[in-house]
């Protein structure tokens, strides 16, 4: 590590903590360079927590497309293959529930728990259309267009008449970027995951579903937003749901989340 040659693509991994295995699954144009990230949260501290930049995105790398919801799975089952893990617990947020959801419907013997956190089932319960988003917005632009959306607290008018609140996350925003991201190369792989994304759709195989699992998502969050949670809860067999103070970023913004989290798995 970092680098893990698959039979499919090279890979770039970074583990840390001790314990049982937690496969982390990460979400749209994830890239682990942007700090802090889930290796610096308490999960790191309980398990042992393996990620990984998906196909395309960050130190990964970028094969041409396109991209389906099927190849980040395999994935996943590839590169637990090549660290010689049998089962883990699967956290997968946004994107990374999506994947997440298609490695338990597609591989159940490798999945022990599941958590899915502010993630869809995709069809007509799918997340924000990423893929209808200007492909030459600015990273600023597009932070700005989805201000409301991360949470549905700050509309357009909580934006103008919070400026400095919008300045100072616009700010933070901006210094997680990586120069890369800028180039066509990074730009491809990001398009080919948000159409793959735009493809995901499993609602009418929620019920095979095996696996222990625990739906988690932000009580003001309009990307993946109650309504899509509340079909998973209904349609996965063994499952349960909670919802926390914040929006799409809620695993920063309630600190009661990792630790739910870390009770689920551990017990």
């Amino acid at each position: 590590m970092p680098l893990i040659k698959t039979p499919r693509l090279e890979m770039f991994v970074e583990e840390r903590g001790v314990g049982s295995p937690v496969l982390f699954v990460s979400g749209t144009g994830a890239d682990l360079r942007v700090k802090p990230n889930v290796l610096d949260s308490p999960l790191a501290k309980s398990f042992r927590v393996i990620a990984y930049d998906q196909r395309g995105l960050g130190q990964t790398q970028k094969p041409l497309g396109p991209y389906e919801m099927e190849d980040y799975s395999i994935d996943a089952i590839a590169l637990l293959d090549k660290l010689g893990i049998d089962n883990v617990y699967l956290v997968g947020v946004s994107f990374g529930g999506m994947v997440a959801l298609h490695v338990a419907l597609q591989y159940p013997e490798r999945v022990t728990k599941i958590v899915l956190c502010c993630t869809s089932p995709g069809g007509v319960f799918a997340s924000f259309p990423f893929h209808d988003l200007p492909d030459d917005q600015t990273a600023t632009e597009r932070a700005m267009q989805l201000m409301e959306f991360n949470d549905l607290r700050h509309t357009r008018r909580w934006q103008r008449d919070n400026a400095t609140s919008v300045d100072a996350m616009i700010k933070v925003m901006n210094s997680r970027l990586i120069k890369d991201h800028a180039t066509l190369e990074f730009k491809r792989g990001y398009r080919e995951q948000i159409q793959a994304r735009s493809r995901h759709d499993v609602v009418a195989n929620l019920d095979r579903i095996k696996s222990e699992t625990f739906i988690c998502a932000g009580l003001y969050d309009g990307i993946a937003p109650e309504e899509n949670q509340r079909v998973m809860l209904e349609k996965i067999p063994n499952s349960r749901c909670q919802f926390y103070s914040g929006g799409h970023l809620f695993l920063f913004e309630d600190q009661k989340a990792w630790g739910d989290i870390i009770e689920f798995l551990a017990n």
